[in-house]
């Protein structure tokens, strides 16, 4: 199984750390952030991770090389001086995940923004449908929370698949945010441009879109899955967080 790390972000909520410096490349507990999520896929059986990336982009080889040291195969996907977003920096990363054009074996996605206890090895092997998200419980910063997930059948739909009622009680719908982790397979990707329609970006080479319109178009259809992540995940968007964190992990 292969792997993408999405680390094409300006980080300009965590200025003036990210002036000089990637957000996924900033260090907490002695080691950046992405070379957490490298250790637990290296441990999970992961060989090759594609890291798709933009501001600053030249330091993630740098600061990274081919990999070897974790025993595994880095291949980076440069989107040039804009990140594509979501949507267009996995499209754009395609051909580095997939080994023919009508591969659709599934990819381990993160953010490499993130930090979490997550292990890896727990995500499935294949899935059925388009997308297995991992969720978490709703941080103070985000209490309202992405999805819903039904805990009986693993189904995810979008935060208003209740029409926009929190769940009631005694009910196995849970509102949760997304952690940032996913295994993803092509098929996501099939006629996206007649969901994403004329947003700008769309008609540009290569293409730049949000992911979140496929996914909800995957969700109508059922299939996207989910589960739920219990331990510890910190989505270190501020530089406050990221000293929180730094200073936990050093304990």
């Amino acid at each position: 199984m292969k792997a993408l790390v999405f680390a094409a972000g300006l980080g300009e909520r965590m200025r003036p750390l990210t002036n000089h410096t990637p957000k996924p490349l900033l260090v907490a507990g002695g080691k950046p952030l992405i070379v957490w999520h490298l250790e637990k896929l290296a441990a999970a059986g992961v060989r090759e991770v594609v890291i798709n990336t933009s501001w600053l982009a030249g330091q993630f080889p740098d600061t990274l090389g081919d990999g070897s040291r974790w025993g595994m195969r880095l291949h980076y996907s440069y989107e040039g001086p804009t990140p594509l977003e979501t949507g267009g920096g996995m499209l754009h990363a395609l051909p580095l995940l997939r080994e023919s054009e009508d591969d659709n074996r599934a990819f381990v996605l993160v953010n490499g923004d993130v930090w979490t206890d997550f292990d890896f090895a727990r995500l499935p092997r294949q899935i059925d449908g388009d997308a297995h998200l991992v969720l978490v419980d709703n941080p103070p910063q985000h209490p309202g929370g992405d999805f819903i997930l039904d805990e009986q059948s693993g189904r995810v739909t979008f935060g208003d698949g209740l029409h926009g009622k929190v769940p009631p009680a005694g009910a196995h719908a849970l509102r949760k945010t997304y952690a940032g982790i996913a295994l993803y397979r092509p098929s996501v990707l099939d006629g996206w441009r007649g969901i994403v329609g004329n947003v700008a970006g769309a008609d540009e080479h290569p293409p730049r879109f949000k992911l979140p319109p496929l996914l909800q178009a995957a969700m109508a259809k059922g299939r996207v899955t989910g589960e739920h992540h219990r331990g510890r995940w910190t989505d270190v968007g501020t530089p406050e967080r990221l000293a929180t964190l730094d200073a936990e992990l050093r304990g």
